[in-house]
């Protein structure tokens, strides 16, 4: 009895936990929504500006021989500096309308619709996604990731709100797994995660691997098992590994493949045959 009313319990806070994933998914979507127009604002006028700058750059080379030679160097350096000023704000608006677009692409996809979709940038998005979401709960929280993204990688056709889910769940838990490891061990220590997405003409593969707690034979057996949780009550569900899985074997075809050794790393692939468009 005892044991049936515990799952019972763990089932209604699995309950709310996906309550509040769902409302804070719609907060999400209107958020990036309402961001997206000013975004495109500061972008814009960034490229008119840089405009106008070449315009006064050309009216100062014109007007040259009418310059001291400080005032001149001095002009020069103020344009160089705004130039580079206006490529950040460009550079950055841009990335800030990247991850906003990848947003609203998963809030609006159609359960269980295939689309033309950039793995390497999915798969970057949302590694993100989960460094800062561990940051923002634990400040003192810091990993070096370590990025590899094939650059000719063509579109290929994934259930892009489902491949975003996949590669956050894996995160969170290097991410977590860093984090416990570093509770425990002296200052030596240095959090790392390897990220890699490649194509072979055939598979996609997308490789996370931390330098974590690993897992033990036990673990390992149950990964999979739904409310099967490692982490303290609170903060963690039971239930991502058992969704990538389903993820990428069920909805993809494809398969996972882990490499762990215990107290030292652990590595996840998702092998997804590439469907291009």
């Amino acid at each position: 009895m005892e044991t049936q009313n515990q799952e019972l319990e763990s089932l209604k806070q699995q309950l709310k936990q996906q309550e509040k994933l769902a409302s804070l998914g719609m907060l999400s979507a209107g958020i990036a929504h309402e961001i997206q127009n000013p975004l495109n604002f500061v972008i814009n006028f960034s490229k008119m500006s840089d405009k106008l700058l070449k315009d006064l750059t050309e009216v100062v080379e014109d007007n040259e021989d009418k310059l001291e030679d400080a005032d001149r160097e001095e002009i020069e350096d103020i344009v160089a500096d705004l130039k580079e000023n206006m490529a950040k704000i460009v550079e950055h608006g841009e990335r800030a309308i990247s991850i906003i677009q990848g947003i609203l692409l998963v809030s609006r996809g159609k359960e269980g619709e295939f689309i033309p979709s950039n793995i390497g940038r999915i798969t970057k998005e949302y590694v993100w996604l989960s460094y800062h979401a561990m940051r923002a709960n634990n400040k003192n929280f810091n990993i070096a990731i370590h990025e590899d993204y094939q650059a000719d990688i063509p579109m290929i056709m994934v259930i892009p709100q489902d491949i975003s889910r996949a590669v956050l769940n894996v995160a969170n838990n290097a991410c977590y797994s860093v984090w416990k490891k570093a509770q425990d061990t002296d200052g030596n220590y240095a959090p790392s995660m390897d990220v890699k997405v490649s194509y072979d003409g055939k598979d996609v593969r997308i490789m996370i691997k931390d330098n974590g707690v690993g897992m033990s034979e036990e673990v390992k057996k149950r990964l999979y098992d739904n409310f099967f949780t490692t982490k303290p009550i609170g903060k963690g569900t039971g239930l991502g590994m058992g969704i990538t899985r389903d993820i990428i074997e069920n909805h993809h075809h494809g398969r996972i493949e882990l490499d762990t050794k215990e107290g030292e790393y652990a590595c996840f692939t998702f092998i997804i045959p590439a469907r291009l468009k």
